[in-house]
């Protein structure tokens, strides 16, 4: 269980250069309502991307799938493992779980998230996003979910040092309009998203988006539903021996940008530390 199940997604990302006009343009329609626009009928996904059934049979083959019900039996499957409830998840853990000590399974689970991240995750795509946040002329907002809402904190925690203009959103969604009136172009709006996906953060993230901001999501493999409203998206593998997922495969990539943030500002990140550890000197916060 220590490695994560094939995702078409991922397939379809990899293949992408080999696939035809058409294909491209199916790939497309599959992304946009991934999986479930997928699940539907042969005939039905090849009318609703404007191509022929047997362009949707060969763009199967091509992935690797022996046809169309073989692809649909690996969507089937996301979708499930995208919903499977806490116990259930727990369950299907321990069916599968080597012998051993707990703490060892769980780290062999996790650092095969971390390499799963590392191995897909697109440098290009990483710096685009560090300069985003790096912009002075860009206002950051940062907003989690029920899981996530800790690595949103973490995030702004970080961020609010090194930079001015970073805020954190309310965990009450019935504020969000309020954030929303001073978003525009120059937002940037950062969300959090893992499986059982937040209906409130995916409305936050189309209303952003409708408004000009730039939406950068992080999320688990399968991908919330927040990534047709996204212009950059960070996968990172969330599965653990446990009921519940580790976010520790999309820490790495959090703090991976902190750093690099820091560094492209550091002429004034290191005037706003200095002062802040004369405030707490001045406070007496921590211990000298």
């Amino acid at each position: 269980m220590g490695d994560r199940p094939d995702i078409v997604k991922d397939r379809l990302h990899a293949r992408r250069a080999d696939l035809t006009a058409s294909e491209r343009q199916l790939a497309g329609v599959l992304l946009r309502d991934y999986p479930v626009a997928g699940l539907q009928s042969v005939t039905r996904l090849a009318k609703a991307a404007g191509v022929s059934t047997p362009t949707v049979i060969r763009m199967a083959r091509k992935l690797g799938f022996e046809g169309f019900p073989d692809l649909q039996d690996a969507l089937r499957e996301e979708a499930a493992a995208q919903i499977r409830e806490p116990i259930a998840r727990r369950a299907a853990w321990a069916a599968g779980a080597d012998e051993g000590h707990m703490l060892n399974r769980f780290a062999a689970a996790v650092t095969a998230n971390l390499r799963m991240t590392l191995d897909r995750v697109d440098p290009a795509e990483f710096d685009r996003v560090a300069a985003l946040l790096a912009d002075p002329g860009r206002k950051l907002h940062i907003a989690g979910g029920r899981i996530t809402r800790s690595n949103a904190d973490y995030l702004f925690n970080h961020l609010q040092i090194i930079r001015s203009d970073v805020t954190l959103l309310s965990q009450s969604a019935n504020v969000w309009p309020q954030y929303l009136l001073d978003m525009g172009p120059e937002t940037v709006l950062v969300i959090f998203d893992i499986r059982r996906y937040e209906a409130d953060l995916q409305k936050l993230a189309e209303l952003a988006r409708a408004r000009g901001a730039v939406v950068v999501l992080f999320t688990d493999q399968w991908g919330s539903p927040i990534a047709g409203a996204a212009e950059h998206v960070f996968n990172a593998p969330v599965e653990a021996p446990s009921s519940w997922d580790s976010t520790i495969a999309i820490m790495l990539l959090v703090e991976a940008l902190i750093a690099e943030v820091q560094a492209a500002r550091w002429d004034t990140a290191k005037d706003r530390i200095e002062a802040l550890e004369q405030m707490f000197s001045a406070t007496k916060l921590f211990r000298s």
